[in-house]
């Protein structure tokens, strides 16, 4: 004889979505150098001042290409260009219905700016001023806003491109951009004599590890959230 009682139906599971390696990495080391810059230390030290010198030296001697080198980081590799990126990006998707992930990229741009400026005031760590106004300590400071905003503005539009499924063609010269933009912002920083390789190097690490945290907590936070028919936003 059957049992009148009927065993509940099992309780959905809610959707795991681990946390990329990527991330994890990108924020290990971020955070490492970040220490290390803090305590009057970095792993990149001994190249730092005599790179640092070297390519002064050099840039000063060639005012042409100085010229060409801030007209790249004061409008192309900007800070405020690439907000102009993503503040377009941002309108866009908004119109075309996705406004979840239109305040997630707006959200995740203005924490990386935030973060940005609070370890800056954090370590306060200024360099020298060298003999010539080519170079300024006040710009000398962990993490390169440049190298930060432009790791975080290109990886999000690239992190835009695949989440929409764009062709590997498109991919493919995201990629290609977003790595010219970063490289270029690092030698030219590097070059003018505005920042140690520490600064580029810890302003790049800290953008992929902001990128790659909000690309898995969107992950997460669309695996948790029932589909809602006025939203487009796309799925992971």
């Amino acid at each position: 004889m059957p049992s009148s009682r009927t065993s509940p139906p099992p309780s959905p599971s809610r959707p795991r979505t681990a946390v990329p390696w990527t991330a994890v990495l990108a924020t290990a080391a971020s955070l490492a150098l970040l220490a290390l810059v803090a305590a009057r230390w970095s792993p990149l030290m001994s190249l730092d001042r005599e790179v640092a010198d070297a390519l002064h030296r050099d840039a000063v001697t060639d005012p042409g290409l100085v010229q060409v080198n801030r007209v790249l980081t004061d409008w192309v590799w900007d800070p405020w260009t690439m907000r102009l990126l993503i503040a377009v990006a941002v309108v866009a998707l908004w119109w075309h219905g996705a406004r979840l992930l239109a305040l997630w990229l707006a959200a995740t741009s203005l924490l990386g700016t935030l973060l940005q400026q609070a370890l800056k005031a954090a370590v306060g760590r200024e360099r020298p001023q060298w003999p010539d106004p080519v170079d300024s300590a006040n710009f000398a400071a962990f993490p390169s806003g440049h190298a930060m905003t432009t790791v975080v503005s290109c990886g999000l539009l690239v992190w835009l491109l695949r989440l929409y499924g764009a062709p590997a063609g498109a991919m493919g010269a995201a990629l290609a951009v977003a790595v010219i933009s970063a490289v270029g912002v690092a030698a030219t920083r590097v070059y003018l004599g505005v920042h140690w390789l520490s600064d580029v190097v810890g302003g790049a690490l800290f953008g992929v590890a902001v990128v790659a945290l909000s690309a898995a907590g969107y992950a997460r936070v669309v695996a948790r959230r029932p589909a809602a028919g006025a939203d487009r936003s796309p799925r992971p």
